[in-house]
């Protein structure tokens, strides 16, 4: 089974965090959505499979009008085979949720929400330079709820320059107390080109310690774990039954098309990745061309990316197939090295799975450096 992912590069105003592709400037969003449906078309034949979820997210794709979104879900059931039990998501934010958008979007078909809240912390928030209040972030949920939506995520963050480890607490609390089946929990990092990359060059900022993000991450998976929730990737929690099929499809290395400025679509040999510029892509969709360039990936980098998807989840890696499919005997080559993660608690083996633990997550990169081979 397939994926589909659109990028909506648009924004009400930037984030000081976020180093994703968007623009505030919102004069060319209906010739976007045109060539999107352009994209589409061109790539019909991208997807051999079924496709069984479909993600719009961004930037804002709750900036797009009704009539928008119809569009676009209606191009992608018109060109491609979409199972009757797809996962639709459409990520929101709280200042534009409304009963009567909410009850518009589940009209259309989507059937999962992502709602950026960042942060319930009214004193946080405009350190983050987000919209919304932390009330209106409440109030979403309960709206996006009361329209019929029962399979709502929300995204926080921690390790946050100014806040504190109760102000985090209290934020997981709150998420607790609302009607949701999943969490996105990020750990900050200040990216060079934002306003807070900018500022910690000039002294302004100070990234948090190494232990404060530990303890932060550590307070999470307690409180988490405790009500009942699966962490099942090293930023994802699931109440059982609502892990995201969608990034589950990515960390299983399943194909997915994305369209859009910056997208990128993976098809199990290559990567292709489209131009993170909107007038390029807009005028290069008008002339029937995909402004995108192709990685093809030799043995080494797909042994790489299943390192790297695998291991961050809690579904680990497979050495078995890692024999099969890489001609690679993981456990003659790192056998000593596996021992000790599994010792230390980084690890446990199941079985032919190697699967990282909670403390393991937290040295996953350091890990996957390791049992890496570059003879491959």
């Amino acid at each position: 089974m397939g994926g589909i992912y659109l990028h909506i590069p648009y924004c009400r105003q930037a984030c000081h965090y976020c180093n994703f592709h968007f623009s505030t400037t919102l004069k060319s969003l209906p010739e976007l959505v045109q060539a999107l449906t352009q994209e589409l078309a061109l790539r019909q034949s991208y997807l051999q499979e079924p496709v069984a979820t479909i993600y719009l997210g961004g930037g804002t794709p709750s900036l797009l009008a009704d009539k928008q979104l119809a569009l676009l879900l209606a191009k992608i059931r018109a060109l491609f085979a979409v199972d009757a039990e797809a996962e639709i998501t459409l990520e929101v934010n709280p200042e534009d949720v409304s009963a009567e958008r909410a009850a518009m979007w589940r009209r259309l078909g989507f059937n999962r929400i992502s709602l950026g809240v960042q942060s319930f912390d009214d004193r946080v928030l405009p350190l983050l330079n987000r919209a919304h209040s932390g009330r209106q972030a409440i109030e979403a949920v309960h709206l996006l709820a009361a329209a019929g939506f029962d399979n709502i995520s929300i995204d926080l963050i921690y390790g946050i320059p100014g806040q504190t480890t109760r102000q985090w607490q209290r934020n997981l609390e709150q998420a607790l107390a609302l009607p949701i089946q999943h969490l996105s929990c990020y750990a900050l990092t200040i990216e060079e080109r934002t306003a807070w990359g900018h500022w910690q060059r000039q002294g302004r900022l100070k990234a948090v310690s190494e232990a404060t993000y530990e303890a932060e991450y550590r307070l999470m998976c307690d409180i988490l774990g405790q009500a009942g929730f699966e962490h099942y990737e090293v930023s994802n929690f699931a109440r059982p039954g609502y892990r995201s099929r969608h990034n589950q499809a990515y960390w299983h290395g399943a194909p997915y098309l994305g369209a859009g400025p910056g997208a990128h679509s993976y098809n199990g040999s290559s990567r292709q990745a489209n131009i993170a510029n909107n007038a390029i892509y807009i005028r290069q969709l008008s002339r029937g061309l995909v402004p995108a360039t192709t990685e093809h990936l030799n043995k080494a980098q797909q042994y790489y990316e299943y390192l790297l998807t695998g291991l961050r989840t809690d579904r680990g890696i497979d050495l078995h197939l890692i024999r099969d499919k890489f001609g690679l005997d993981t456990e003659d080559k790192h056998g000593s090295f596996l021992k000790h993660c599994i010792e230390q608690g980084l690890a446990k083996r199941e079985n032919d799975k190697f699967v990282l633990t909670e403390g393991g997550w937290l040295l996953a990169d350091s890990i996957i450096v390791e049992l890496m081979d570059d003879n491959l």
